[in-house]
């Protein structure tokens, strides 16, 4: 008899539901039983509410079986599911789940298949053919190749990549030989997001691959990954890619045998939430605490260590190689408008089927909560989602038919960012979450600006004033000057674009706003 080969996920999402219990389990029974077999511990296919999910080869293909506790094991076992037999947690093929099925999965398109780690199966699935092309070009024809496929910052500014890439090739034109870097945000933190731990822990090749393409686009020879300490799996998984990735050639100083040089490590931030700001990301690199920068210069021209440097955040990184696998001209036909290519959607919150999608531009937000989400995991209708992280604007019912694409979410008062949506219910209290937004301003602002972190804190008092009916009129009209002042007055993003949520919130659901209790009136 064959050795079938089974798949147990060994993310943190799987881990935290139990899937080293399966595993171990699937081991002992396949012991007992005198079954050979081979366990792979692989990425999460993102169905999150399916996990732990155990897949089994099969002739017919890779069959899925979920949610698996260590207590079905014997069971499934026992209805052969080694060859795909039928049982109550059989989903059939994984490729032909409907969740699974309809998705554009392009940076995401291996994880799940291997252990995370495997750099021959990373090679056989296409891995490192686009470093491969990409080592055929000149410096300037690869960034052009990025411009040309439209890829935009997949974090909150949504900046085009090429034109960031082609201001450090430029940077010290007169001084080649100057020290250049390449940077990536892995400082994960925004509300519902989870995208890059699940590309760290699931696929972190592709990772360093694209990383390693914009070192040799741009003239720099060292690259740091700024991971978020509360991610340990993504860290042992990223080490060990970037091991890997030395002992075979494609890193260090002879990069594919095109005598290019790149070097590339972890280095682990301490949690605030503020280092997701690419300046206070740099401080925070250099050893120093994570404060924003004052603009200009521009990380680009003066970044890390005072040297013209490529920020970008793991999603963005991560698309590249697929851009150098099949062509800018494949990758831009993947989108509308300006947004070209897919984006990683996280489906979190109050949701039936929580998990990661990733899709072209252009989907709607209706299709996402109710064709993948399933709707709430309450069965009440949804009143609201939250794109963008704590930032984001509160979107409702009315907007569900905006596509994903950053002019549109523009269009609205909303943002993309790093594509996580949180779903709240009709039982949730729009005014309250509207002061959470203050609330975590005031709490993660570095303090170099006066308009965050004294406005935060003024702003949450202002709010509370608000909804206890302490003259309604006059503080709603101080709440909306001091949104104003943070925008256009704060050093940065987190104080900027606060007021999206709260406004959004006003705006949008005015009637959580009303006083709880009889107004008062303020004399004078």
């Amino acid at each position: 008899m064959s050795i079938v080969r089974i798949y147990v996920p060994c993310d943190a999402s799987a881990l935290s539901v139990g899937a080293d219990e399966t595993a171990d389990a699937i081991a002992l029974e396949a012991s007992r039983r005198g079954i050979a077999i081979e366990l792979v511990r692989n990425g999460t296919r993102g169905m999150l509410w399916l996990e732990p999910l155990v897949e089994v080869q099969t002739p017919h293909g890779r069959i899925a079986y979920g949610p698996v506790l260590s207590e079905d094991v014997g069971s499934l076992f026992d209805a052969d599911f080694l060859q795909g037999g039928a049982h109550a947690l059989s989903l059939g093929v994984t490729e032909e789940i409907a969740y699974f099925r309809n998705q554009q999965r392009l940076c995401f398109a291996r994880v799940g298949l291997n252990a995370p780690t495997d750099i021959e199966a990373y090679r056989a699935n296409g891995g490192y053919e686009g470093l491969r092309k990409a080592l055929a070009l000149e410096p300037a024809e690869i960034v052009a190749a990025v411009s040309e496929s439209g890829l935009r910052g997949r974090g909150g500014a949504a900046f085009p990549t090429g034109i960031k890439w082609k201001t450090v090739l430029d940077a010290q034109a007169d001084r080649p030989d100057d020290q250049k870097y390449i940077v990536c945000n892995a400082d994960e933190g925004d509300s519902g997001t989870f995208s890059d731990r699940m590309l760290m822990e699931g696929d972190p090749f592709t990772l360093v691959e694209g990383m390693t393409i914009a070192g040799i686009a741009v003239g720099a020879t060292q690259g740091y990954i700024y991971l978020r300490c509360e991610y340990p799996h993504a860290r042992r998984a990223l080490d060990a890619a970037i091991l890997k990735a030395y002992e075979h050639g494609f890193l260090g100083d002879n990069v594919g045998g095109s005598g290019k040089h790149f070097d590339l490590e972890v280095r682990l931030g301490a949690g605030a939430y503020i280092c997701g700001e690419e300046t206070a990301l740099l401080e925070s690199l250099e050893g120093k605490r994570g404060q924003v920068r004052f603009k200009p210069p521009l990380p680009a021209l003066k970044g890390l260590f005072g040297k013209p440097t490529v920020i970008n955040n793991v999603i963005t990184f991560a698309s590249v190689p697929v851009i150098f696998e099949r062509g800018a001209d494949w990758y831009k036909n993947f989108g509308m408008g300006r947004s070209r290519g897919s984006l990683p959607i996280q489906l979190t919150g109050n949701i039936k089927h929580g998990g990661l999608v990733e899709l072209a531009f252009g989907a709607t937000l209706r299709e996402l909560l109710y064709d993948y989400g399933g709707g709430t995991l309450s069965g009440r209708p949804i009143r609201a989602v939250q794109v963008g992280g704590p930032l984001g604007a509160y979107l409702p019912e009315s907007t569900f038919d905006t596509p994903l694409d950053y002019e549109a979410f523009a269009a609205i008062k909303g943002m993309l960012g790093h594509g996580g949506i949180v779903v709240f219910d009709d039982s949730v209290d729009m005014a309250a979450q509207a002061r959470y937004a203050m609330e975590f301003c005031a709490a993660e602002s570095c303090g170099k600006c006066t308009p965050c972190r004294i406005g935060s804190t003024r702003g949450s008092e202002v709010i509370d004033r608000l909804v206890a009916g302490l003259d309604a009129p006059k503080q709603e009209q101080l709440l909306r000057d001091l949104c104003e002042t943070m925008t256009y007055g704060s050093l940065c993003a987190l104080g900027g674009l606060t007021p999206y949520p709260v406004l959004s919130a006003l705006d949008h659901f005015p009637e959580d706003f009303q006083p709880k209790v009889a107004p008062v009136r303020v004399a004078g």
